[in-house]
């Protein structure tokens, strides 16, 4: 769902279980109150420009509100394809002030999308930046590793038929998620040298990028990295705290 509001105006994108009044899925709201037609005709305009004539539902009413100057140039600026980035979402102008709330896949997205509306407004503008990273999609790889660990070989980047079973289940869940780019990061604990331990988890994690790709998976969405033991999830002072740390970690790419 996609929501804008503009002085007294809302622009709502739908999505399943909304209100009675709300738009249905893939269908943008615009609603609220503009100050004359010409206005009206502007913003409406512009938004089956972005979002298709078909997917834009009007319940714009005109009234007697007063806006700030060059308003209806500030409005046309921010109703861009970058707003189709967010889902559920919400941008209010409200005079000077604008709201954007609603989801992103990313934390990069997120600052980006508050920052290019900030730069496009004059500083009597104020940004209030309410958008955040889905986490759906992290759920999705977390879900599927389910605290368990990708198993090596001792001391090798060497899959062992239990990793490998774990990364074919990884691979499923890997192709609904599309081309959302995603870190694999290797771990180990803190036994032996850390320059080893850091070409360790390093291999490791190519052996994992090497597996999915050779599965099916695009490579270009995949980065591996190695942490060594430098992010513990337990103490390294038990055998179940170092096996614990000897791990392949999944991410949402940010």
């Amino acid at each position: 769902m996609r929501t804008l509001l503009f002085t007294t105006l809302l622009l709502a994108a739908g999505y399943a279980g909304a209100q009675a009044n709300a738009p249905q899925p893939g269908q943008v709201l615009a609603s609220g109150t503009l100050p004359d037609e010409a206005s009206k005709a502007a913003v409406l305009g512009k938004l089956r420009e972005v979002y298709g004539a078909d997917k834009v539902v009007d319940q714009i009413s005109i009234d007697k509100v007063s806006t700030p100057a060059n308003w209806n140039n500030y409005v046309q600026k921010l109703i861009t394809p970058d707003l189709k980035q967010i889902s559920r979402g919400q941008l209010k102008i409200d005079g000077s002030t604008v709201s954007l709330r609603g989801e992103v896949n990313n934390e990069a997205t997120r600052q980006k999308l508050a920052s290019n509306i900030a730069t496009t407004l004059n500083p009597t503008y104020t940004v209030n930046n309410g958008l955040r990273v889905s986490a759906a999609d992290q759920a999705i790889l977390d879900t599927t590793l389910a605290n368990r660990i990708v198993e090596f070989e001792s001391g090798k980047a060497e899959l062992t038929p239990t990793g490998r079973k774990i990364l074919d289940e990884m691979t499923a869940a890997l192709q609904k998620l599309k081309d959302r780019k995603v870190e694999i990061i290797g771990h180990t604990d803190s036994a032996g040298l850390r320059a080893t331990n850091q070409g360790l988890s390093q291999a490791r994690a190519e052996a994992v990028k090497a597996y999915l790709g050779s599965h099916g998976i695009n490579g270009d969405l995949l980065t591996a990295s190695g942490q060594g033991p430098d992010r513990p999830v337990a103490s390294n002072d038990t055998p179940d705290g170092r096996a614990r740390n000897r791990r392949i970690e999944f991410r949402m790419a940010q």
